[in-house]
């Protein structure tokens, strides 16, 4: 394994050669890998001669491991063996011919073999060869004919003509060479090989000629079975129609009914359900349906019975409808049994009964298409909505007068929305212009109508309702509730009443600004007056209480309003502020301040549940913030508003009230307590809203 270790002082070229050579570290020299134990031994000569002179100089040693015969002699005959290679026979022997023979199934499976490659090309086909590799030259026509030459082995030739001609002697002519003899024989063998060949060709075509019809005459023995079966449908098929057809005529002593016709279809689509499938359903049902059909309706009145033929139809519909016409939504009346059924027989009861019908009696008719409606076409229902009853709608509106009519109009337009949707769109606009004709006289008295307006809220879109109610209610709740007294001792609340009563039919912003307009002025001029005249603060704190409890939440809780209320709160607290030194109501100072601090208290909380419950609903939705930045609590919500507003919020070290930690929002004082935010004022602390915060702030 050391081997060659003293290279590590060298480049190591040694190694390098010895590996491209082939050798392997650890192994031994040599072809095998045998190596040598004993180092090479030198021989000396026995004179001065030249290397070889005095015989072999190789050692016992190299004899030993590498025992080669070194003979001329036998260098000699290789050369020579090796030199005369070049010549057909060396050894100048005779050689008698070999022949090679071909059996008939060679023969046939050469001629499959060649059937099955491709022609050759034309062109090449016709080129002329010239064979140089025989005695003589031969040319041929075709490379085709190269492949017909007999398989003899030595070109055919005879051992003689083998053998070149000796120098000085004249070249003897062959033994036995009969070209024409030769040439009929090939021609012979290839005239036979070629019937062979299309013999066995003949009779492989015949016997596929053979399978091939033997599979014909198996397919056309089914198809023969296939259409004997349908002749003896069709013809049990015809007999039923036939006997349908002479119970139908008029003299018949057993005639067909439409319970026995529905059992013939039947059994048409069970038993014989391609031949049914392929005839002419509308025909059939034409000539021996429709009849029985009309006789079945003929006394018929859809208003007072309904639900009277459904089942028979719905019956019917499952034997005639065309399920690909259904499928691609289709109404060709040519096509389908069943839609030709309907239009033909069924609709001329329903129009003859619409023409009499009066749309203000609307609930039969309305019962009569809803019990229909799942079992007649969609195309045929539109044409009735659309032509028949719409009309007749429109016709009874346009008569329509709210004045005078006894019938509220929706108690009869009303149900016809489940059928009829947005087709009734046109009829609105006459609809809300006659009743704002009819609304000029009107007072906020007269609760009528609030009666006749409150169910087409949910009908008409809320922009129109909205415009419809500020061009008609709004004025006429504005004059009344301006003519409205506010008087603390004897208070008439009719007028009021009437306004409010409206609070669900009108926006809250247009009853606000009612308020702001009409109400809070006189009700905060009345409030200065009374507290200029040594009042009861107890009565003014009822009042006062009183005036807010008639407000539902939802108005109270507009900023608008609120800001109302607070301002009274305010007046209140400078009016008991103001009266210092003189005469006071013992407690009315304490009790205003109660009053001031709860009611604040009540309506920041309020707005704080309001604010809470939308960030909660944020966090559900994924809107806005991520998840983890949803505030958990009230001084997280104030935290997130401060980043929002850019306003600094921070706690005040060391600084409490009441054990509250206060913190600085902007250059505002505050601190939190049970979800209210209270900011330091002159006097004392005030509760104030989150948004009022951030506007104080900025």
């Amino acid at each position: 394994m050391d081997f060659g270790s003293w290279e590590r002082h060298t480049k190591g070229i040694g190694q390098k050669l010895l590996q491209k050579m082939g050798y392997v570290p650890g192994r031994g020299l040599g072809k095998n890998a045998q190596g040598i134990i004993n180092p090479i031994e030198a021989k000396q000569r026995k004179g001065k001669g030249a290397v070889g002179a005095y015989g072999s100089e190789r050692t016992p040693q190299s004899l030993q491991d590498f025992p080669v015969v070194d003979s001329e002699e036998e260098a000699e005959e290789e050369f020579q063996k090796e030199l005369s290679q070049w010549r057909k026979d060396p050894s100048g022997s005779k050689k008698k011919p070999k022949y090679s023979y071909k059996t008939v199934e060679e023969l046939k499976a050469k001629g499959r073999i060649s059937k099955k490659l491709a022609a050759p090309q034309k062109e090449l086909s016709q080129v002329k060869v010239i064979d140089m590799t025989g005695r003589e030259q031969k040319v041929y026509y075709s490379y085709s004919q190269i492949s017909h030459k007999h398989s003899v082995p030595d070109d055919g030739l005879p051992p003689q003509a083998q053998q070149p001609p000796q120098p000085g002697k004249e070249a003897k002519a062959p033994g036995f060479a009969l070209p024409e003899l030769e040439h009929n024989l090939q021609l012979l063998i290839d005239l036979t090989e070629q019937e062979i060949i299309q013999s066995d060709r003949q009779l492989q075509y015949e016997r596929d000629m053979v399978v091939n019809l033997s599979h014909e005459l198996d397919k056309m023995s089914e198809v023969l079975e296939h259409e004997e079966r349908v002749i003896a449908n069709l013809s049990k098929v015809l007999e039923m129609v036939e006997e349908c057809e002479r119970r139908l005529q008029p003299g018949c002593s057993d005639p067909l009914t439409l319970d026995e016709c529905a059992r013939v279809f039947e059994t048409l689509q069970d038993k014989y359900y391609e031949e049914y499938r392929m005839s002419d359903r509308v025909d059939l049902a034409v000539a021996i349906v429709y009849p029985l059909m009309k006789e079945y309706f003929r006394e018929w009145d859809p208003l007072k019975d309904c639900a009277y033929g459904t089942e028979v139809i719905s019956k019917w519909k499952s034997l005639l409808e065309n399920d690909q016409l259904l499928s691609h939504g289709g109404q060709d009346l040519s096509a389908d049994a069943f839609h030709r059924l309907i239009w033909e027989v069924w609709m001329p009861f329903v129009r003859n009964i619409v023409t009499q019908w009066q749309p203000r009696n609307c609930d039969p008719m309305v019962d009569f298409l809803d019990s229909w409606v799942h079992i007649i076409p969609v195309w045929i229902l539109d044409n009735i909505l659309d032509q028949l009853i719409f009309p007749k709608l429109q016709k009874e509106v346009e008569n329509w007068n709210p004045l005078t009519d006894t019938v509220p109009i929706h108690s009869w337009v009303h149900p016809w929305l489940p059928l009829m949707q947005a087709r009734l769109e046109p009829l609105y606009s006459p609809i809300r212009s006659k009743l704002s004709s009819a609304l000029q006289k009107w007072h906020p008295s007269d609760s009528s109508a609030k009666l006749i307006l409150q169910p087409w809220k949910d009908v008409f879109t809320p922009g129109s309702w909205e415009a419809f109610m500020v061009k008609n209610i709004v004025p006429k709740l504005g004059m009344c509730l301006g003519e409205l007294v506010i008087n603390p001792h004897q208070q008439h609340m009719d007028a009021f009443y009437w306004v409010i009563d409206w609070e669900g039919m009108i926006s809250v912003s247009s009853l606000v600004g009612l308020l702001e307009k009409h109400f809070f002025p006189k009700w905060l001029q009345v409030l200065c007056s009374w507290l200029s005249n040594s009042p009861n603060y107890e009565e003014i704190t009822k009042w006062y209480l009183g005036w807010k409890s008639m407000f539902s939440d939802q108005v109270l809780a507009h900023p608008s309003v609120k800001d109302k209320f607070n301002e009274a709160l305010d007046i209140m607290n400078r009016a008991v502020s103001s009266n210092v030194g003189a005469y006071m109501q013992p407690g009315a100072r304490e009790n205003i301040a109660y009053l001031t601090h709860t009611e604040r208290r009540k309506d920041f909380q309020y707005e704080a549940m309001q604010e809470r419950r939308e960030a909660e609903n944020m966090a559900q939705r994924g809107i806005g913030v991520a998840a983890s930045s949803v505030p958990m609590n009230f001084k997280d919500l104030i935290e997130t508003k401060a980043e929002e507003h850019n306003i600094v919020f921070m706690p005040v070290i060391g600084k409490r009230h009441e054990g509250k930690q206060l913190y600085t929002f902007g250059r505002i004082v505050i601190y939190i307590d049970r979800g209210v935010v209270f900011v330091q004022g002159e006097k004392t602390w005030v509760p104030t809203s989150l948004q009022s915060l951030i506007d104080m702030a900025k």
